[in-house]
């Protein structure tokens, strides 16, 4: 990663907590990014817990971190794709920049000192978390009041067995009992953790899914081949950063600066989304379950044109 991309990447935060009011297009132009990139950073930003206020339309703030997140390591936990991103920041200081050894330091700090009863006791969600160590601990079945989940797009309760935490206790893995399949689910999207005196009855079940780079969970791989423009590889690194070490320079179009992203994804949706927000500048040359969605969705418009 360049020197200038960790610059723009850094800049928002600074921009967003600026006393100029910008717009989201001055955001995209100033940072070299598309709007669309600002916006999930935007999403991010709320998601790790900081304040961010929409000041009116197309200009936000990033104001303060929210009430009840006193302490850094409440608010920095690394998914693989953000544990990515970090160390290639890292990497990408001068070698003789001294910030690079110390901020290695302060994250091991943070990460070595990092326990479940510190996790819990720090967290607004702290009696959810306990609740559900309690319940793995002894394999009992659970009842999930309120979650809202984003793929089904509204509020419902889960009956499920509880078997693992991800790190920094931010989600947890469990067998729907309903569905018959493993899922990860997010404390912050729970409402309330009811345990039951059943017993697990599904042990021989429980795994964790895999994740691809567009962040969809599944068991099969799907191998997926796609040549892409200028335009497209830089949004997929961008929103999905992940697959940068699936891509590669077309070698039949050297002179268009032509890229192929070469990867294996767990389900269609993910990668699906993608390719129909940019089918001007992506041809799928390989991927019969991914070519299957496409022409599924795109039968979906028309209908509806």
């Amino acid at each position: 990663m360049d020197q200038p991309k960790i610059q723009r990447m850094l800049r928002l935060m600074a921009l967003l907590s600026s006393q100029v009011e910008y717009t989201v297009d001055e955001l995209a132009e100033r940072l070299e990014m598309s709007q669309r990139t600002i916006y999930r950073y935007i999403d991010s930003f709320r998601e790790a817990g900081f304040s961010v206020e929409k000041v009116r339309d197309y200009v936000y703030r990033l104001t303060t971190v929210r009430e009840g997140v006193a302490d850094l390591s409440d608010i920095v936990y690394f998914s693989p794709e953000e544990a990515y991103i970090v160390n290639r920041l890292i990497d990408g200081l001068d070698a003789d920049n001294a910030l690079r050894s110390g901020l290695r330091q302060k994250l091991a700090a943070i990460y070595d000192r990092t326990s479940i009863a510190e996790v819990g006791g720090r967290t607004s969600n702290a009696r959810k978390v306990q609740l559900l160590v309690d319940a793995i601990r002894e394999k009992k079945v659970v009842h999930l009041h309120g979650y809202a989940s984003s793929r089904a797009g509204k509020t419902k309760d889960y009956r499920v067995e509880p078997f693992s935490f991800a790190a920094n206790y931010a989600s947890f893995w469990a067998f729907d009992l309903a569905d018959g399949v493993n899922k990860r689910f997010k404390i912050a999207r729970l409402e309330e953790v009811e345990v039951t005196v059943h017993p697990w009855t599904m042990a021989y079940a429980h795994h964790e899914t895999p994740m691809d780079a567009f962040r969809i969970h599944g068991d099969t791989a799907y191998r997926v081949v796609l040549r892409m423009n200028n335009i497209a590889k830089n949004l997929m690194v961008e929103e999905y950063p992940l697959t940068e070490a699936d891509i590669r320079e077309d070698a039949e179009r050297p002179g268009e600066q032509g890229w192929i992203y070469d990867g294996t994804v767990r389900g269609m949706e993910g990668i699906g989304r993608f390719v129909l927000g940019l089918e001007a500048n992506i041809d799928v040359l390989e991927g019969a379950e991914l070519k299957a969605y496409l022409r599924q969705h795109a039968e979906n418009l028309l209908e509806k044109v």
